[in-house]
């Protein structure tokens, strides 16, 4: 008990002060001495809330919303309080604001800026604040309907996912990694609702409805039709963070970065740590042959991890968990296109507990618990582990 109580101490201490830091002064207090890699850094400042897009503040006085692109003036401010509504238009570009008993958010208040089909649409009523971005018509959800998530192991793929899912190709023998060996891979950015959902403060975070038995609400919060594609995703996400665990695998859903964090620490400590995501050139890189370049591939680590993978979801969600014999390895990659990527390759020594028909052994066609299973991780999911 002894041993584990300075550990305990560290995570009481860093939760104290949770509620005065930002999530970013959280990890830098938690972990002064690992850099944060920029694939969670950029979950902060996605396309949508950036100085060209609409900015939302919720206080005990009312909301204020800001449609500018960082400049005064150059947008419309709409703020919402007690004494009712006020509506600065700033040059004139058609923003329409209701306040009524509706039944859209159960009576509220509705803004809408810009013209329909490119434009950010506001509702504030009794469930709070719900943010919707659109761009040339184009709905915020994107992709097909998902396959079982190749990332986690108790999953069977389906018919079809070993020909139409791209994470296929990110799977490989670890006896594979050697200078000059080609794969064929797409590094795709985009995970989930356009690759833009963003980290919710831990304080927010705790106060979205999260689990199935909560589905229906969760659906009302984020304005999502039941039945939809984007539902669909939702749903999925919440089944796997609520599924079984494999074997001896500790497993947690992180809805906050604060929260990866702690789990992280929980199981790695705080000493000597290390997160790394793949890096490459191009965010949305196009399937194309790469090769291992000649500088060769490097260990980073030979023990256990913790990886977190970022899930299909309204907003920032990791599928993280802890897993014993596993390798971590830097992997440079050079493009048929001349792209170059950093890539990071995870490796399972023991994979007997895994589902037998799971995707990595369909398409390399060996069964569990027989060789090393090695992956790519995409660009938006980071491994930790002591280095």
């Amino acid at each position: 008990m002894a041993i584990r109580l300075p550990l305990i101490c560290l995570l009481i201490s860093v939760t104290a002060i949770a509620a005065d830091l930002t999530p970013e002064r959280y990890w830098n207090t938690a972990l002064p001495n690992t850099p944060m890699p920029n694939s969670l850094r950029h979950l902060f400042k996605p396309d949508f809330l950036d100085d060209k897009s609409t900015s939302v503040q919720v206080g005990k006085k009312g909301v204020n919303v800001n449609a500018g692109k960082g400049k005064p003036g150059g947008g419309t401010a709409v703020n919402v309080g007690k004494g009712g509504v006020h509506v600065d238009t700033g040059k004139g570009k058609g923003t329409h604001v209701s306040v009524s008993g509706g039944k859209g958010h159960g009576g509220g208040v509705d803004v809408h800026t810009g013209k329909p089909g490119k434009r950010t649409d506001v509702g504030v009523g009794k469930g709070g604040v719900i943010v919707h971005t659109r761009h040339k018509g184009k709905p915020v959800y994107v992709g097909v309907k998902p396959g079982p998530n190749p990332f986690v192991y108790n999953y069977a793929a389906s018919k079809t996912q070993l020909h139409d899912d791209p994470k296929a190709a990110l799977f490989f023998l670890e006896k594979d990694m050697v200078p000059g060996k080609v794969m064929s891979l797409r590094f795709n950015a985009e995970d989930g609702y356009n690759g833009k959902t963003a980290f919710l403060p831990r304080g927010e975070a705790e106060t979205v409805p999260f689990g199935s038995e909560k589905f229906s609400e969760i659906l009302k919060t984020f304005s999502v039709k039941p039945g939809s594609g984007e539902a669909e995703m939702m749903k999925k996400t919440i089944e796997e963070c609520e599924a079984k665990r494999v074997g001896g695998e500790e497993k947690y859903c992180a809805t906050s970065l604060e929260s990866m964090v702690d789990f992280s620490v929980s199981k790695l400590g705080k000493d000597r740590v290390r997160a790394v995501s793949t890096e490459v050139a191009e965010k949305n890189a196009p399937m194309q042959k790469y090769n291992i370049a000649a500088a060769g591939v490097k260990k980073l680590s030979d023990d256990k991890s913790v990886v977190c993978h970022k899930q299909k979801y309204p907003f920032a969600v990791f599928y993280c968990h802890k897993a014993m014999m596993t390798s971590v390895y830097a992997v440079p990659l050079e493009g048929e296109n001349g792209l170059r990527a950093k890539a990071v390759a995870v490796c399972h020594k023991n994979t007997s507990a895994w589902n037998p028909n799971h995707l990595a052994f369909k398409v390399l066609k060996v069964k569990p618990g027989t060789v090393p299973i090695c992956h790519f991780l995409p660009q938006t999911h980071v491994v930790w582990f002591n280095y």
